[in-house]
């Protein structure tokens, strides 16, 4: 597997098998065009971390990204395509928790602007609006997403598109 942040070796073979039936389920969910745009992206397009300043309203004027998680410290952009959150720093988002799996969770940002998140067989999962993601879940802008003692929320520049491309809440794999 070319992309470090998808590996399976360190799990034990249970999870093992959890986690590679989610990261299968998670490549083929992309899409064609959303294959197409993550692939057109420059190497060292990754996004930016910024420190988070909840008293400057033009902070997220400011963001590139249209899509972000932000929890109290920090601001991390979400590039079009797999997102990954955990204790790993191989991860897009990082999460300095000793409870927290190397790779915790996935979002997946499509080019049409919908937004999903999976557990990857966390051992304590991830939840979103305080229900534990046991499916592949539809985003919203204003969500919140725990993990142990971490909380998150996404955000999207533009709201009413997340929600117009998710007609429903979730998705049965």
């Amino acid at each position: 597997m070319g992309d470090p942040r998808l590996n399976s070796l360190h799990l034990e073979p249970n999870r093992r098998e959890q986690y590679r039936r989610v990261r299968q389920e998670v490549l083929q969910a992309r899409g064609l065009e959303t294959l197409y745009a993550e692939r057109k992206m420059p190497d060292n397009a990754d996004p930016t971390v910024m420190q988070a300043d909840h008293s400057d309203s033009s902070l997220h004027d400011n963001l590139l990204a249209d899509f972000w998680v932000s929890d109290r410290e920090f601001v991390f952009p979400l590039k079009v395509g797999i997102n990954t959150l955990g204790r790993s720093s191989e991860n897009d988002v990082p999460v300095d928790d000793l409870y927290v799996s190397r790779r915790h969770c996935i979002i997946l940002v499509h080019s049409n602007g919908s937004c999903e998140i999976y557990d990857t067989a966390s051992k304590n999962g991830t939840y979103l609006n305080g229900k534990r993601v046991t499916q592949p879940t539809a985003l919203r802008s204003g969500d919140e997403i725990r993990i142990c003692t971490k909380h998150y929320i996404f955000h999207s520049r533009h709201s009413g598109q997340a929600s117009r491309n998710n007609n429903t809440q979730t998705r049965k794999p």
